[in-house]
């Protein structure tokens, strides 16, 4: 029974894994359950028998993909010590910045659809975006409000940075707007 259930757990895994992908790269509107269920290697018939429909595999998705972010700060700040903040936007405004659509940051490519999504995934988004929030913002100095203001603000610069760097054609242009970006990330909360 225990690895019947440890088989139900892997294929609902991989599945979540595979969704967060598609979403992430085709956006919510861009791919059906046929399509999730296909990308995700299983039939249409097991995608339901773990999300009762697209939109909750998206919830989950949304969930999962910004779980993975509040625990990459986390780690980073455990690694990079004192230094975690300018590692984390070397590696946002890089690796973030150009790998695969699907590879991406879920806060930087499903923002845009969870602001077009229902109350509920709003509610999961918000929630896992103020853990991202306190993560970053716990591996700042200063009081608690301006550690927290300084996060949400080094969050939203590097989200809006990527944004653009990846809309944009030349790959010159992308790199200009990454590094202004990453000056701009370098001086929050230093003069106030």
């Amino acid at each position: 029974m225990a690895d019947r259930e440890s088989q139900k757990e892997q294929s609902r895994a991989r599945i979540l894994e595979s969704a967060g992908r598609g979403f992430r790269s085709r956006g919510f509107g861009g791919l059906g359950v046929d399509g999730l269920a296909r990308d995700a290697g299983v039939t249409s018939g097991a995608f339901y028998a773990h999300f009762k429909s697209k939109a909750d595999a998206f919830r989950e998705a949304v969930s999962v993909g910004l779980g993975q972010l509040a625990n990459g700060i986390e780690q980073m700040r455990a690694q990079l010590g004192q230094h975690w903040r300018e590692g984390f936007i070397d590696f946002y405004l890089g690796n973030r910045r150009t790998c695969e659509l699907a590879d991406s940051c879920a806060l930087q490519s499903l923002s845009g659809e969870v602001a077009r999504a229902g109350d509920d995934v709003r509610e999961v988004f918000e929630a896992e975006l103020n853990r991202i929030i306190e993560a970053a913002a716990a591996g700042l100095e200063g009081k608690p409000k301006a550690r927290r203001d300084e996060a949400t603000a080094l969050l939203a610069l590097l989200v809006g940075g990527v944004t653009l760097a990846r809309a944009v054609r030349d790959p010159e242009a992308s790199r200009n707007i990454a590094a202004a970006v990453r000056k701009a990330a370098l001086t929050l909360g230093k003069g106030g």
